[in-house]
Protein backbone atom coordinates (compact mmCIF):
# COMPACT_ATOMS: atom_id res chain seq x y z
CA UNK A 1 0.00 0.00 0.00
CA UNK A 2 3.23 2.34 1.07
CA UNK A 3 4.47 2.22 -2.34
CA UNK A 4 1.35 2.76 -4.10
CA UNK A 5 0.21 5.74 -2.24
CA UNK A 6 4.15 7.06 -2.33
CA UNK A 7 4.18 6.92 -5.94
CA UNK A 8 0.80 9.09 -6.43
CA UNK A 9 2.54 11.40 -4.29
CA UNK A 10 4.92 11.85 -6.68
CA UNK A 11 2.80 12.18 -9.68
CA UNK A 12 0.72 14.49 -8.00
CA UNK A 13 4.08 16.59 -7.05
CA UNK A 14 4.65 16.83 -10.58
CA UNK A 15 6.28 14.30 -11.37
CA UNK A 16 5.37 11.82 -14.90
CA UNK A 17 5.24 8.66 -12.93
CA UNK A 18 2.47 6.06 -12.60
CA UNK A 19 1.79 2.23 -12.55
CA UNK A 20 0.73 -0.15 -15.26
CA UNK A 21 -1.45 -3.36 -13.71
CA UNK A 22 -1.40 -6.42 -15.54
CA UNK A 23 -4.61 -8.00 -15.36
CA UNK A 24 -4.43 -11.62 -16.25
CA UNK A 25 -4.53 -15.22 -14.63
CA UNK A 26 -2.34 -16.82 -17.32
CA UNK A 27 0.58 -18.09 -15.59
CA UNK A 28 2.96 -17.27 -18.10
CA UNK A 29 1.83 -13.82 -18.36
CA UNK A 30 2.18 -13.28 -15.02
CA UNK A 31 6.08 -14.88 -15.09
CA UNK A 32 6.57 -12.33 -18.09
CA UNK A 33 5.38 -9.75 -15.68
CA UNK A 34 7.61 -10.75 -12.72
CA UNK A 35 10.66 -11.26 -15.01
CA UNK A 36 10.34 -7.71 -16.47
CA UNK A 37 9.69 -6.27 -12.91
CA UNK A 38 13.22 -8.34 -11.20
CA UNK A 39 15.05 -7.17 -14.35
CA UNK A 40 13.69 -3.20 -14.25
CA UNK A 41 14.06 -2.89 -10.56
CA UNK A 42 10.12 -1.73 -10.66
CA UNK A 43 6.92 -3.09 -8.71
CA UNK A 44 4.79 -5.49 -10.21
CA UNK A 45 1.08 -4.81 -9.90
CA UNK A 46 -1.62 -7.89 -11.18
CA UNK A 47 -4.91 -8.00 -10.88
CA UNK A 48 -7.88 -10.44 -10.83
CA UNK A 49 -11.17 -9.46 -11.73
CA UNK A 50 -14.36 -10.46 -10.17
CA UNK A 51 -15.59 -13.27 -12.64
CA UNK A 52 -11.87 -14.15 -13.18
CA UNK A 53 -11.27 -15.04 -9.72
CA UNK A 54 -14.16 -14.86 -6.72
CA UNK A 55 -15.40 -17.06 -3.92
CA UNK A 56 -16.91 -19.71 -6.35
CA UNK A 57 -13.68 -20.10 -8.55
CA UNK A 58 -14.78 -17.69 -11.22
CA UNK A 59 -14.32 -18.89 -14.89
CA UNK A 60 -10.44 -19.76 -13.63
CA UNK A 61 -11.26 -22.03 -11.00
CA UNK A 62 -9.18 -19.89 -8.67
CA UNK A 63 -10.00 -18.54 -5.43
CA UNK A 64 -8.46 -15.27 -4.33
CA UNK A 65 -6.67 -17.09 -1.72
CA UNK A 66 -5.43 -19.80 -5.16
CA UNK A 67 -4.78 -16.32 -7.15
CA UNK A 68 -2.54 -15.04 -4.43
CA UNK A 69 -0.59 -18.04 -3.78
CA UNK A 70 -0.08 -18.74 -7.59
CA UNK A 71 1.38 -14.69 -7.94
CA UNK A 72 3.88 -15.22 -5.08
CA UNK A 73 4.70 -19.05 -6.24
CA UNK A 74 5.59 -17.43 -9.55
CA UNK A 75 7.25 -14.23 -8.10
CA UNK A 76 9.46 -16.64 -5.94
CA UNK A 77 10.48 -19.04 -9.36
CA UNK A 78 11.76 -16.05 -11.02
CA UNK A 79 13.56 -14.50 -7.88
CA UNK A 80 11.08 -11.42 -7.62
CA UNK A 81 10.94 -10.65 -3.49
CA UNK A 82 7.52 -10.09 -2.64
CA UNK A 83 7.74 -7.58 -1.36
CA UNK A 84 7.92 -5.94 -5.03
CA UNK A 85 4.59 -7.82 -5.82
CA UNK A 86 1.07 -5.72 -5.69
CA UNK A 87 -2.06 -6.90 -5.52
CA UNK A 88 -5.20 -5.63 -6.84
CA UNK A 89 -8.78 -6.78 -7.13
CA UNK A 90 -10.50 -5.18 -10.30
CA UNK A 91 -14.49 -4.80 -11.10
CA UNK A 92 -15.01 -5.92 -7.25
CA UNK A 93 -19.08 -5.31 -6.83
CA UNK A 94 -21.94 -7.38 -7.90
CA UNK A 95 -20.40 -7.71 -11.64
CA UNK A 96 -21.02 -11.41 -11.50
CA UNK A 97 -24.45 -11.39 -9.83
CA UNK A 98 -26.27 -8.73 -12.16
CA UNK A 99 -29.16 -11.34 -13.04
CA UNK A 100 -29.71 -11.54 -8.79
CA UNK A 101 -31.86 -9.10 -6.93
CA UNK A 102 -29.54 -6.49 -5.75
CA UNK A 103 -29.96 -7.59 -1.77
CA UNK A 104 -28.43 -11.22 -3.04
CA UNK A 105 -25.83 -9.90 -5.04
CA UNK A 106 -24.74 -7.12 -2.84
CA UNK A 107 -24.27 -9.75 -0.08
CA UNK A 108 -22.16 -12.00 -2.45
CA UNK A 109 -20.49 -9.07 -3.16
CA UNK A 110 -20.17 -8.05 0.84
CA UNK A 111 -18.05 -12.24 0.78
CA UNK A 112 -16.15 -11.04 -2.48
CA UNK A 113 -14.76 -7.96 -0.84
CA UNK A 114 -14.08 -9.70 2.53
CA UNK A 115 -12.33 -12.23 0.16
CA UNK A 116 -9.80 -10.36 -1.74
CA UNK A 117 -8.66 -7.87 1.60
CA UNK A 118 -8.28 -11.31 3.75
CA UNK A 119 -6.28 -12.80 1.05
CA UNK A 120 -3.84 -9.52 1.05
CA UNK A 121 -5.16 -7.70 -1.47
CA UNK A 122 -3.90 -4.08 -1.24
CA UNK A 123 -5.45 -1.82 -4.08
CA UNK A 124 -9.05 -2.55 -4.49
CA UNK A 125 -11.75 -1.45 -7.24
CA UNK A 126 -15.05 -1.09 -6.00
CA UNK A 127 -17.52 -1.08 -8.75
CA UNK A 128 -21.14 -0.74 -8.75
CA UNK A 129 -22.09 0.94 -11.46
CA UNK A 130 -24.07 -2.53 -12.86
CA UNK A 131 -27.38 -2.86 -12.82
CA UNK A 132 -29.09 -5.73 -10.93
CA UNK A 133 -32.38 -7.66 -12.33
CA UNK A 134 -35.36 -5.23 -11.99
CA UNK A 135 -33.53 -2.05 -11.91
CA UNK A 136 -32.92 0.12 -14.47
CA UNK A 137 -29.81 0.01 -16.65
CA UNK A 138 -28.38 3.17 -15.74
CA UNK A 139 -27.83 4.03 -11.80
CA UNK A 140 -27.21 7.07 -10.44
CA UNK A 141 -24.25 8.28 -8.77
CA UNK A 142 -25.62 8.60 -5.10
CA UNK A 143 -26.64 4.95 -5.37
CA UNK A 144 -23.63 3.21 -6.76
CA UNK A 145 -21.44 5.37 -4.23
CA UNK A 146 -23.86 4.31 -1.60
CA UNK A 147 -23.15 0.34 -2.31
CA UNK A 148 -19.07 1.36 -2.91
CA UNK A 149 -19.04 2.50 0.73
CA UNK A 150 -21.04 -0.50 2.02
CA UNK A 151 -17.87 -2.76 0.44
CA UNK A 152 -15.27 -0.25 1.69
CA UNK A 153 -16.74 -0.85 4.87
CA UNK A 154 -16.18 -4.86 4.86
CA UNK A 155 -12.73 -3.98 3.39
CA UNK A 156 -11.58 -2.08 6.26
CA UNK A 157 -13.42 -4.84 8.56
CA UNK A 158 -11.24 -7.95 6.46
CA UNK A 159 -8.01 -5.51 6.80
CA UNK A 160 -8.61 -5.00 10.50
CA UNK A 161 -8.98 -8.78 10.98
CA UNK A 162 -5.96 -9.57 8.61
CA UNK A 163 -3.22 -6.99 10.14
CA UNK A 164 -0.59 -5.49 8.12
CA UNK A 165 -1.29 -2.00 5.91
CA UNK A 166 -4.23 -0.92 4.86
CA UNK A 167 -5.78 -1.65 1.33
CA UNK A 168 -6.48 1.86 -1.41
CA UNK A 169 -9.29 1.96 -3.16
CA UNK A 170 -10.27 2.44 -6.52
CA UNK A 171 -13.40 3.87 -7.59
CA UNK A 172 -15.68 5.28 -10.81
CA UNK A 173 -18.65 4.62 -12.43
CA UNK A 174 -17.22 5.17 -16.27
CA UNK A 175 -16.16 1.93 -16.41
CA UNK A 176 -15.75 0.39 -20.31
CA UNK A 177 -16.69 -3.16 -20.69
CA UNK A 178 -13.57 -5.55 -19.52
CA UNK A 179 -11.77 -7.27 -22.51
CA UNK A 180 -12.71 -4.36 -25.28
CA UNK A 181 -15.95 -3.11 -27.21
CA UNK A 182 -17.92 -5.93 -29.04
CA UNK A 183 -18.83 -3.37 -31.80
CA UNK A 184 -16.89 -1.71 -34.05
CA UNK A 185 -16.24 1.48 -32.80
CA UNK A 186 -15.70 5.15 -34.56
CA UNK A 187 -15.05 7.47 -31.79
CA UNK A 188 -15.37 7.35 -28.18
CA UNK A 189 -16.88 10.43 -25.51
CA UNK A 190 -14.68 11.45 -22.93
CA UNK A 191 -15.59 11.76 -19.58
CA UNK A 192 -16.75 15.00 -18.32
CA UNK A 193 -15.14 17.09 -15.69
CA UNK A 194 -18.41 17.65 -14.19
CA UNK A 195 -19.24 13.90 -13.89
CA UNK A 196 -15.91 12.90 -12.64
CA UNK A 197 -16.26 15.38 -9.82
CA UNK A 198 -19.87 14.42 -9.63
CA UNK A 199 -18.86 10.56 -9.19
CA UNK A 200 -15.97 12.52 -6.31
CA UNK A 201 -18.78 14.09 -4.48
CA UNK A 202 -21.00 11.40 -4.41
CA UNK A 203 -18.66 8.96 -2.87
CA UNK A 204 -16.55 11.10 -0.47
CA UNK A 205 -20.33 12.20 0.79
CA UNK A 206 -20.90 8.55 0.83
CA UNK A 207 -18.20 7.49 2.55
CA UNK A 208 -18.55 9.59 5.26
CA UNK A 209 -21.98 8.65 6.12
CA UNK A 210 -20.95 5.58 6.70
CA UNK A 211 -18.06 6.79 8.77
CA UNK A 212 -15.33 5.77 6.80
CA UNK A 213 -13.62 9.15 7.10
CA UNK A 214 -10.20 6.97 7.15
CA UNK A 215 -10.94 5.00 4.50
CA UNK A 216 -11.74 7.97 1.81
CA UNK A 217 -8.01 9.29 2.58
CA UNK A 218 -7.02 5.91 0.64
CA UNK A 219 -9.23 6.53 -2.52
CA UNK A 220 -6.68 7.26 -4.60
CA UNK A 221 -7.92 6.57 -8.14
CA UNK A 222 -11.24 7.04 -10.28
CA UNK A 223 -12.10 5.59 -13.00
CA UNK A 224 -12.74 7.19 -16.09
CA UNK A 225 -13.39 7.33 -19.81
CA UNK A 226 -10.40 9.47 -21.45
CA UNK A 227 -11.02 8.11 -25.17
CA UNK A 228 -9.49 5.01 -25.34
CA UNK A 229 -10.81 1.50 -26.31
CA UNK A 230 -10.52 -1.59 -28.74
CA UNK A 231 -12.94 -3.49 -30.94
CA UNK A 232 -12.26 -6.59 -32.63
CA UNK A 233 -9.82 -4.88 -35.44
CA UNK A 234 -9.46 -1.22 -34.24
CA UNK A 235 -8.37 1.03 -31.85
CA UNK A 236 -9.06 4.09 -30.49
CA UNK A 237 -6.20 6.62 -29.97
CA UNK A 238 -5.82 8.63 -26.88
CA UNK A 239 -6.14 11.82 -28.51
CA UNK A 240 -4.41 14.66 -25.46
CA UNK A 241 -5.93 17.77 -27.08
CA UNK A 242 -10.14 15.77 -26.24
CA UNK A 243 -9.24 15.31 -22.80
CA UNK A 244 -7.61 18.62 -21.62
CA UNK A 245 -10.77 19.52 -19.66
CA UNK A 246 -11.10 15.76 -17.59
CA UNK A 247 -7.16 16.31 -16.92
CA UNK A 248 -6.69 19.25 -15.52
CA UNK A 249 -10.12 18.56 -13.23
CA UNK A 250 -8.46 16.12 -11.03
CA UNK A 251 -5.88 18.36 -10.00
CA UNK A 252 -8.34 20.26 -7.63
CA UNK A 253 -9.08 16.90 -5.99
CA UNK A 254 -6.19 15.74 -3.36
CA UNK A 255 -4.22 12.71 -3.62
CA UNK A 256 -6.64 11.49 -6.90
CA UNK A 257 -5.44 10.17 -10.09
CA UNK A 258 -7.18 8.93 -12.96
CA UNK A 259 -7.25 4.80 -13.67
CA UNK A 260 -7.67 4.37 -17.29
CA UNK A 261 -9.12 0.66 -18.56
CA UNK A 262 -8.58 -0.56 -22.07
CA UNK A 263 -5.63 0.70 -22.63
CA UNK A 264 -4.46 -2.04 -24.91
CA UNK A 265 -2.76 -1.50 -28.00
CA UNK A 266 -2.21 2.25 -27.35
CA UNK A 267 1.49 3.36 -29.06
CA UNK A 268 4.54 4.16 -26.60
CA UNK A 269 3.70 8.17 -27.17
CA UNK A 270 -0.09 7.61 -26.08
CA UNK A 271 0.80 5.89 -23.19
CA UNK A 272 3.16 8.22 -21.72
CA UNK A 273 0.61 11.07 -22.42
CA UNK A 274 -2.11 9.15 -20.56
CA UNK A 275 0.32 9.10 -17.83
CA UNK A 276 1.77 12.60 -18.36
CA UNK A 277 -2.28 13.70 -18.22
CA UNK A 278 -2.65 11.93 -14.74
CA UNK A 279 -3.87 8.93 -15.87
CA UNK A 280 -1.22 7.41 -13.90
CA UNK A 281 -2.80 3.98 -13.24
CA UNK A 282 -2.88 2.17 -16.29
CA UNK A 283 -4.57 -1.53 -17.41
CA UNK A 284 -3.46 -3.92 -19.61
CA UNK A 285 -5.00 -7.48 -20.27
CA UNK A 286 -6.01 -8.50 -23.68
CA UNK A 287 -2.84 -7.16 -25.20
CA UNK A 288 -0.71 -9.14 -22.95
CA UNK A 289 -2.57 -12.67 -24.16
CA UNK A 290 -2.28 -11.18 -27.51
CA UNK A 291 1.50 -11.45 -27.18
CA UNK A 292 0.94 -14.49 -25.83
CA UNK A 293 -1.16 -16.02 -29.01
CA UNK A 294 1.21 -14.24 -31.38
CA UNK A 295 4.45 -16.13 -29.84
CA UNK A 296 2.79 -19.16 -29.73
CA UNK A 297 1.85 -18.97 -33.48
CA UNK A 298 5.31 -17.91 -34.18
CA UNK A 299 6.25 -21.21 -32.39
CA UNK A 300 3.68 -23.04 -34.16
CA UNK A 301 5.29 -22.05 -37.47
CA UNK A 302 8.66 -22.44 -36.85
CA UNK A 303 8.42 -26.36 -35.84
CA UNK A 304 6.30 -26.51 -39.30
CA UNK A 305 8.58 -24.87 -41.29
CA UNK A 306 11.49 -27.38 -40.09
CA UNK A 307 9.16 -30.52 -40.65
CA UNK A 308 9.49 -32.24 -37.66
CA UNK A 309 5.98 -32.62 -36.95
CA UNK A 310 2.68 -33.44 -38.96
CA UNK A 311 0.96 -30.87 -40.67
CA UNK A 312 -2.18 -32.58 -38.85
CA UNK A 313 -0.70 -31.86 -35.34
CA UNK A 314 -0.21 -28.16 -35.66
CA UNK A 315 -0.86 -26.24 -32.27
CA UNK A 316 -3.36 -23.51 -34.13
CA UNK A 317 -5.45 -26.26 -35.41
CA UNK A 318 -5.53 -27.89 -31.91
CA UNK A 319 -6.96 -24.52 -30.47
CA UNK A 320 -9.21 -23.73 -33.31
CA UNK A 321 -11.02 -26.97 -33.12
CA UNK A 322 -11.20 -26.31 -28.84
CA UNK A 323 -12.84 -22.79 -29.38
CA UNK A 324 -15.45 -23.94 -32.10
CA UNK A 325 -16.57 -26.92 -30.33
CA UNK A 326 -16.63 -24.90 -26.77
CA UNK A 327 -17.95 -21.51 -28.10
CA UNK A 328 -18.98 -20.48 -24.80
CA UNK A 329 -16.53 -17.74 -24.36
CA UNK A 330 -16.98 -16.14 -27.58
CA UNK A 331 -20.03 -16.59 -29.35
CA UNK A 332 -22.23 -13.70 -28.21
CA UNK A 333 -18.73 -11.31 -29.07
CA UNK A 334 -18.02 -12.84 -32.88
CA UNK A 335 -20.44 -12.46 -35.73
CA UNK A 336 -19.16 -13.32 -38.91
CA UNK A 337 -18.97 -16.83 -40.53
CA UNK A 338 -16.41 -18.87 -42.37
CA UNK A 339 -13.37 -17.60 -43.07
CA UNK A 340 -13.97 -14.58 -41.53
CA UNK A 341 -14.98 -16.33 -38.21
CA UNK A 342 -11.73 -18.20 -38.48
CA UNK A 343 -9.66 -15.06 -38.44
CA UNK A 344 -11.43 -13.53 -35.92
CA UNK A 345 -10.94 -16.72 -33.73
CA UNK A 346 -7.68 -15.96 -34.19
CA UNK A 347 -7.27 -12.28 -34.37
CA UNK A 348 -9.44 -10.46 -32.90
CA UNK A 349 -8.11 -7.69 -30.71
CA UNK A 350 -10.36 -8.86 -27.69
CA UNK A 351 -8.70 -11.70 -27.60
CA UNK A 352 -10.88 -14.47 -26.60
CA UNK A 353 -8.66 -17.56 -27.04
CA UNK A 354 -7.58 -16.24 -23.68
CA UNK A 355 -10.19 -18.36 -22.24
CA UNK A 356 -9.12 -21.45 -23.89
CA UNK A 357 -5.90 -21.89 -22.77
CA UNK A 358 -6.27 -23.99 -19.50
CA UNK A 359 -7.73 -26.62 -21.88
CA UNK A 360 -5.75 -30.15 -21.88
CA UNK A 361 -5.81 -30.60 -25.19
CA UNK A 362 -4.60 -27.11 -25.73
CA UNK A 363 -2.29 -27.45 -22.66
CA UNK A 364 -1.08 -30.95 -24.15
CA UNK A 365 -0.52 -29.13 -27.74
CA UNK A 366 1.52 -26.03 -26.11
CA UNK A 367 3.99 -28.72 -24.18
CA UNK A 368 4.46 -29.99 -27.91
CA UNK A 369 5.15 -27.47 -29.51
CA UNK A 370 7.80 -26.09 -27.16
CA UNK A 371 9.31 -29.85 -26.84
CA UNK A 372 9.91 -29.75 -30.63
CA UNK A 373 10.96 -26.05 -30.93
CA UNK A 374 13.74 -26.72 -27.99
CA UNK A 375 15.18 -29.94 -29.32
CA UNK A 376 15.48 -28.54 -32.79
CA UNK A 377 17.23 -25.06 -31.59
CA UNK A 378 16.33 -23.75 -34.90
CA UNK A 379 18.61 -21.09 -37.26
CA UNK A 380 18.68 -17.96 -36.38
CA UNK A 381 16.95 -17.16 -40.18
CA UNK A 382 14.23 -19.10 -39.48
CA UNK A 383 13.33 -16.85 -36.02
CA UNK A 384 14.03 -13.84 -37.86
CA UNK A 385 10.74 -15.50 -39.99
CA UNK A 386 8.83 -15.02 -37.21
CA UNK A 387 10.15 -13.14 -34.33
CA UNK A 388 12.34 -10.85 -35.36
CA UNK A 389 12.18 -8.92 -32.20
CA UNK A 390 14.21 -11.54 -30.50
CA UNK A 391 16.45 -11.47 -33.12
CA UNK A 392 18.76 -8.76 -31.72
CA UNK A 393 18.45 -10.20 -27.98
CA UNK A 394 20.03 -14.42 -29.11
CA UNK A 395 23.21 -12.59 -31.04
CA UNK A 396 23.86 -10.47 -27.69
CA UNK A 397 23.31 -13.48 -25.31
CA UNK A 398 20.81 -12.34 -23.69
CA UNK A 399 18.02 -14.08 -24.74
CA UNK A 400 18.60 -18.34 -24.70
CA UNK A 401 16.94 -19.83 -27.71
CA UNK A 402 14.33 -22.04 -25.63
CA UNK A 403 10.37 -21.92 -26.26
CA UNK A 404 9.85 -20.50 -22.45
CA UNK A 405 12.30 -17.83 -23.08
CA UNK A 406 10.90 -16.70 -26.31
CA UNK A 407 7.43 -16.60 -25.13
CA UNK A 408 8.38 -14.52 -22.23
CA UNK A 409 10.13 -12.23 -24.43
CA UNK A 410 7.39 -11.36 -26.52
CA UNK A 411 5.56 -10.67 -23.85
CA UNK A 412 7.67 -8.01 -22.49
CA UNK A 413 7.72 -6.31 -25.74
CA UNK A 414 4.55 -5.27 -24.40
CA UNK A 415 5.36 -4.44 -21.13
CA UNK A 416 8.16 -2.36 -21.59
CA UNK A 417 6.02 0.03 -23.42
CA UNK A 418 3.99 0.43 -20.29
CA UNK A 419 6.57 0.30 -18.16
CA UNK A 420 8.47 2.91 -19.97
CA UNK A 421 5.44 5.11 -20.21
CA UNK A 422 4.96 4.66 -16.30
CA UNK A 423 9.11 5.61 -15.21
CA UNK A 424 9.69 9.84 -14.78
Amino acid sequence: MRLILDRLAAHRAGHATGFYSVCSAHPVVLTAAFVHARDTGDVALVEATSNQVNQDGGYTGMTPVDFRDLVYRLADSVGLDRTRVLLGGDHLGPNCWQALSAEIAMEKSDRLIHDYVSAGFSKIHLDCSMACAGEPAALGDALIAHRSARLAAVAEAAWLERGGEPPVYIIGSEVPVPGGAHETLAELAVTTPEAALATVAAHREAFQKAGLTQAWERVVGLVVQPGVEFDHDHVIAYRPEKAIALSRAVESVPRLVYEAHSTDYQTRAALANLVKDHFAILKVGPAVTFALREALWALDNVVADLGVRAQTDSLRATVLASLRANPKHWQRYYEQTGNSLTLQLQYSLSDRIRYYWPQPEIVDAVNRVCSLFDQAQPPISLISQYLPAAVEPLREGRLKLSAHEMIIHHIRTVLEQYSNACRA
